[in-house]
């Protein structure tokens, strides 16, 4: 019985051997046939499923790539490429908090054993990624929240001021109560200026820390004083910002219906 077992595996393993050598050419077709056939003959082997999902990463089929690496770590958690490979597929679904968790669990195996390998910064520049993603969808929302209700609320100041008959200017033109009202209202929101300058954003961008700048201050930042995100003091450089596009559209919405703060900016 012992024998037919090892005469199995050994049999899976010449249809890996077989497998690698087809992807080494590229040919994913005939790669995913000799994975199926050793995963056919010898299931519980976690390389043979993650093997097949790296033929589906290829071919970017992301359900296909989902389900393979799922069983890979479902028989091995400690596989790198695994967690890799399931936060890409889960990256394509936008499951960006889930993608981030496995991102980390990959970069987390590589540091425990000391590994340089170039996959460690392959691991890294998606997970920045990831976090990014996930940053902009949770921003977004909040900014149009925030905007949704200062609009709410200088709709219901000019609302009572109207009914007060308050709204226009003194006689004196003087600014009265509801034009002073109005302007503390719309005071340039914290989350649309740089922390470096105070000043509202131009060209923002984001770090891989999750904090946004204005591009030529941080630039000046890492060329003149180092290679750091200066809040975080995390190690960057100049390849790993992102332009952050929630904020800058932000920035237009918010400079559209707030014309004075245009000054600013000059």
């Amino acid at each position: 019985m012992a024998a037919g077992g090892d005469g199995v595996a050994q049999q899976a393993e010449l249809r890996r051997i077989e497998g690698n050598a087809c992807f080494k050419k590229a040919r994913l077709g005939a790669a995913i046939d000799c994975y199926t056939e050793a995963i056919a003959l010898c299931p519980n082997v976690a390389v043979y499923w993650m093997n097949r999902a790296l033929c589906h990463f290829r071919r970017k089929e992301w359900a296909k790539v989902e389900a393979d690496s799922r069983r890979a770590l479902a028989l091995d958690a400690t596989l790198v490429k695994g967690h890799y490979l399931l936060g890409c597929a889960l990256l394509d679904k936008e499951e960006f908090s889930l993608a981030i968790k496995e991102f980390e669990k990959a970069l987390n195996l590589l540091k425990s054993e000391n590994s340089t390998d170039k996959m460690a910064e392959d691991v890294w520049q998606v997970l920045a990624k990831a976090k990014y993603l996930d940053w902009e969808k949770h921003s977004t929302e909040r900014v149009w929240r925030i905007q949704s209700l200062k609009e709410a609320c200088e709709s219901a100041l000019q609302e009572h001021h109207f009914l007060s008959d308050t709204l226009v200017e003194d006689s004196d033109g003087s600014s009265n109560e509801y034009s002073e009202q109005i302007k503390l209202l719309s005071e340039v929101p914290d989350y649309l200026c740089c922390q470096i300058t105070f000043e509202i954003f131009r060209d923002p961008v984001i770090t891989p820390s999750g904090v946004t700048y204005e591009r030529a201050v941080l630039l000046e930042h890492l060329d003149k004083v180092g290679n750091f995100d200066p809040v975080t003091r995390e190690p960057l450089k100049e390849h790993q910002l992102v332009p952050n596009l929630a904020i800058k559209e932000a920035v237009q919405a918010y400079l559209k219906e707030h014309s004075w703060a245009y000054k600013l900016n000059c």
